[in-house]
């Protein structure tokens, strides 16, 4: 590898926290707003199962949701050293390495409903990220792996969000609820925790690593969106539009100067069942396209940028009511995209006061 560019390696760690802010969001469970038919009532929550999906929380009403999930990741990259003597046979190094990581949120999500049209949401997380890379000794023929361990863990990025219900879903039109939701970096960024460099075994800088993962993304967040929801007897359609606008950062001459970690088009779509007045289904999916992260330097020799990234997850969604005001939601997510996390499940406990 080049040593000009080691300074590249850290900014690969912004992936996984950017990827996270794209998959998470806040689940909404609340009923409609006043004037609404009590058969909406029961058809609407079926969407608050998944993302960003329910309408909007009735005037005066709090509404405490905990909430826990597990991410699991496994990834293998292939590193190649060699030349082709024809184009089926190759001369040359291979070196293979296993990434194995687990994610561990648990989140106090705060909404209140201040109208019968406008809610208000606080959203604080806590991480627990464990991560395990196997690997053999870079471009060096020997059957012996090494194991390298790291881990982080500490306050994630705090949400504000505000949402708006713009139609009542009278005279067949669907719910359409418009969001802004800014995103603050509480957590420790990629360029917050110490790196340290990597060598090979004739102590050549090969590297540089995290000695901890970050909890955070490093960058404010700011994203406006748009979710629908369309109660067709007895199933719910419901979609969701948004854009994320990540302001870029000065990060230091070897950080690259000014980073820009890429914006964010994220969209997805489903539909819901009630079996009964307590308990429904949902099947959805979710897709972001994290746009390229760029570095800018004097030097157009050091000025890079990485590929747009592609995140698609398939989610089923189980929710029941336990009471008048609490009900528990299980939503297993399924990774369909190769930056996607393998699985994901969640869990949540809104409590309406």
């Amino acid at each position: 590898m080049n040593k000009n560019r080691l300074w590249l390696l850290p900014a690969l760690s912004l992936i996984a926290p950017i990827a996270a802010m794209a998959a998470q969001a806040d689940t909404d469970t609340a009923g409609p707003a006043d004037g609404a038919s009590q058969g909406n009532n029961a058809s609407t929550d079926i969407a608050s199962i998944t993302a960003d999906r329910g309408i909007v929380t009735r005037p005066g009403r709090f509404i405490i949701e905990p909430s826990f999930s597990h991410a699991h990741s496994n990834s293998t990259a292939v590193a190649v050293e060699g030349y082709t003597v024809i184009p089926a046979l190759l001369i040359g190094l291979i070196n293979i390495s296993e990434i194995q990581r687990d994610i561990f949120v648990g989140a106090m999500s705060l909404k209140y409903g201040f109208t019968s049209k406008l809610e208000a949401a606080l959203r604080v997380p806590y991480l627990s990220i464990s991560e395990d890379l196997r690997e053999r000794q870079v471009f060096k023929g020997t059957p012996v792996d090494t194991l390298r361990e790291s881990s982080g863990e500490g306050l994630g990025d705090v949400e504000l969000s505000v949402r708006y219900q713009l139609t009542d879903g009278y005279d067949g039109w669907p719910y359409i609820i418009g969001a802004m939701r800014v995103k603050a970096p509480t957590g420790e960024g990629p360029y917050d925790v110490d790196q340290r460099v990597i060598r090979d075994s004739e102590g050549n800088q090969i590297g540089i690593e995290l000695e901890s993962r970050p909890t955070g993304s490093g960058f404010w967040a700011f994203e406006p969106g748009l979710s629908f929801i369309y109660p067709s007897d007895p199933a719910v359609l419901f979609g969701n539009l948004s854009y994320v606008w990540t302001q870029k950062e000065e990060q230091g001459y070897e950080n690259g100067n000014t980073v820009d970690p890429g914006d964010i088009v994220r969209f997805g779509f489903g539909m819901g069942f009630a079996f009964n007045d307590r308990t429904s289904f949902s099947l959805g999916y979710d897709h972001s396209v994290i746009q390229k992260t760029t570095f800018e330097r004097d030097i157009d020799l050091f000025a890079a940028s990485f590929d747009s990234i592609q995140i698609g997850s398939l989610s089923f969604g189980l929710s029941h009511r336990l009471s008048q005001s609490t009900s528990l939601s299980l939503t297993v997510s399924v990774g369909v995209t190769e930056n996607a996390p393998n699985s994901e499940i969640t869990l949540k406990l809104p409590i309406s006061l």
